[in-house]
């Protein structure tokens, strides 16, 4: 199957006063068309750092992509100028944020945000952009949508904020769509919604996902692929099925066994010790090996970090002992 996203040896650090944050070191994977993509790892080990870097937002100074290569259909997007990027971002390559009451404008109507976006890429007059902005909320699920139009964020719920979210992401048809946290902060019942949603929308318009998250119950019913990052690197790589039935590296065990079990009564459930460690100063060898339960002290371990290899086909991971 044709790779949509395909990223090569990714490099993104951040030049701070304390010292240089290598936010993403070495991340390579690809996302095929009209398929799923998971990110998953917990939080700062470089999951929304890695989608800024295919978005090309990372902030500089202080952040720079340092090394690597972002293809989109066969297109380098780290050689485009930010003209040509423009032309890229939210019309090929649509995002929605952790967050949409930041990501939001508070001072501008709905309409307005969807539209602007509309005219710049799909360069249609006020008329019509108006009228489709008025169709892609429908198409999302906002009841009334010729009423909604003119409302502003904050007379959203969470919901319907996230669902505005995902109509100015799709109101130009992309062909991928990076969903950051899309569920963050929303009930169970929402989040259901705004899943399907998404499935819905990726069967409609034959797009691709890659979905950023650290809940593997959402990667174990949604995804084709996965990766487990792991301070700033991937750990293991490999189609959803077969990780979750036969995780190899350490770190995605202890994620899965962390996880309660249906009909299991526990008076506490599994947890991995430790923390993840602080990115200005990683441990030597394997960044996991203080937490590992199977390192044993190995020299490998402790002072060469392990690259990710197909340890079965189509399956990798980046650990001496397996």
């Amino acid at each position: 199957m044709t790779d949509l996203l395909k990223i090569e040896g990714l490099n993104t650090q951040f030049h701070t006063e304390a010292g240089i944050v290598k936010a993403v070191q070495d991340v390579s994977f690809s996302v095929k068309k009209g398929k799923t993509f998971a990110l998953v790892g917990e939080s700062g080990c470089g999951k929304s750092v890695t989608a800024l870097s295919v978005m090309r937002l990372i902030p500089d100074p202080p952040g720079k992509v340092v090394g690597g290569r972002i293809f989109l259909n066969g297109s380098n997007l780290l050689e485009l100028n930010e003209k040509e990027m423009r032309k890229v971002r939210g019309n090929r390559i649509a995002m929605i944020f952790q967050e949409p009451m930041t990501s939001l404008n508070p001072v501008y109507t709905i309409g307005d945000q969807i539209v602007e976006a509309i005219r710049l890429h799909q360069k249609k007059d006020p008329e019509s952009s108006w009228r489709e902005a008025v169709e892609v909320l429908r198409r999302v699920g906002i009841s009334d949508p010729e009423r909604r139009v003119y409302e502003y964020p904050y007379q959203m719920s969470g919901g319907m904020r996230q669902r505005v979210m995902i109509a100015m992401g799709i109101s130009c048809e992309p062909e991928l769509l990076i969903a950051d946290e899309p569920t963050t902060a929303l009930d169970v019942t929402i989040q259901a919604q705004i899943l399907d949603l998404l499935d819905e929308l990726k069967e409609r318009n034959r797009m691709s996902v890659l979905m950023i998250t650290h809940n593997l119950g959402i990667v174990a019913e949604r995804a084709d692929d996965v990766a487990v990052m792991y301070a700033s690197r991937i750990a293991e790589m490999a189609d959803s099925q077969t990780l979750f039935m036969n995780p190899l590296h350490p770190y995605t065990r202890g994620l899965l066994e962390s996880l309660p079990k249906l009909g299991e009564q526990v008076d506490r459930l599994a947890a991995i010790p430790g923390n993840v460690p602080n990115p200005l100063n990683f441990p030597s060898g394997c960044k996991f090996h203080p937490r590992c339960p199977i390192c044993e002290e190995d020299p490998r371990c402790l002072e060469i970090e392990p690259l990710l290899e197909e340890k079965e086909p189509g399956h990798y991971a980046a650990c001496w002992k397996v």
